[in-house]
């Protein structure tokens, strides 16, 4: 069910609230990654491969210990093929969309009275429909 224009300007006005409230929250979840570690990922699956063929050898030989240092070597190479690199992190870029307003500046007046004016919306609607 498509919105209506109505719903389709509330919906950008709380975007561009977030951007506003929330710079860093958005530059973290919304931002871009990067450029896969392939060498770390090629290593770990490497490493979890070794660590399978170690942790079969101590099941098979029923050498317990031998078992669990192969399911030790199994979980690191796996936790290192999965592990985000550092070298390759998004920089922190001050300026996000939407950071500041016309103006230059945002109050914490005017966030308050928007999320204000829509809670009120929002009540509205509830007693309307209750």
């Amino acid at each position: 069910m498509p919105l209506s224009e109505h719903e389709q300007r509330l919906l950008e006005e709380m975007e561009r609230s977030l951007y506003q409230n929330d710079a860093d929250f958005v530059a973290t979840v919304g931002g871009r990654r990067g450029r896969p570690a392939y060498r770390s990922i090629v290593l770990g699956i490497l490493i979890a491969v070794v660590g399978v063929g170690v942790l079969i050898a101590g099941v098979s030989f029923q050498i317990p210990i031998v078992g669990i240092l192969g399911f030790v070597v199994m979980f690191v190479g796996v936790l290192l093929a999965i592990a985000p690199s550092k070298r390759n992190a998004p920089a922190q870029d001050a300026s996000a969309p939407g950071a500041t307003s016309a103006s230059g500046k945002t109050s914490k007046a005017q966030q308050a009275g928007f999320m204000n004016k829509l809670n009120d919306r929002w009540d509205k609607r509830q007693d309307g429909q209750g």
